[in-house]
């Protein structure tokens, strides 16, 4: 737990310092992000700034590629603090707030593990803890993730991309 709050703290306090090492790495800087997405898999902090970070430094195919392999660690990591957690309540009740009606429906159901995900900021993190916790089918959670994902990185690093040519 108390690696969780340290790597939350460095990543909140000083994500200048990150995107200044990230640039200075050159292609290195890819495979480091790579790391920090795995990272915030641990943490409360959403990776959306990072891949729109990314998408503006590198262009939107690196960005994409990046997020997705980045982000797809990091919903491991939190599936499998879903399984260690198990049964703790706080989570079902997270799961039974979701918009949209979202949380009523089954968590191995395909309409959950791919919508509850694209809500912003915390669906992802939600659903890979959910996942976790009812020990959802890897595999089932393994290729609804990616999916998701793969719409998501293009979204936010074509975004990034076209911010950077907005302001130079």
């Amino acid at each position: 737990m108390l690696f969780v709050v340290v790597i939350g703290l460095i990543l909140a306090f000083d994500f200048a310092k990150i995107k200044d090492f990230i640039a200075q790495a050159g292609v290195w800087g890819i495979f480091i992000a790579i790391i920090v997405y795995g990272l915030l898999g641990f943490t409360i902090i959403p990776s959306e700034p990072l891949t729109v970070l990314i998408g503006a430094m590198f262009g939107p195919w690196v960005a994409t590629i990046a997020a997705l392999a980045g982000n797809t660690l990091s919903a491991m990591a939190e599936y499998l603090i879903g399984m260690r957690i198990g049964g703790a309540t706080d989570f079902m009740e997270k799961k039974e707030k979701l918009p949209f009606g979202l949380g009523k429906l089954n968590p191995d159901s395909l309409a959950f593990l791919i919508f509850a995900r694209a809500i912003p900021g915390f669906g992802g993190k939600t659903v890979g803890i959910i996942s976790g916790v009812y020990k959802i089918n890897i595999w089932r959670f393994l290729w609804t993730t990616v999916l998701t994902l793969l719409v998501g990185s293009v979204i936010l690093a074509f975004g990034g991309f076209g911010l950077e040519k907005l302001f130079p």
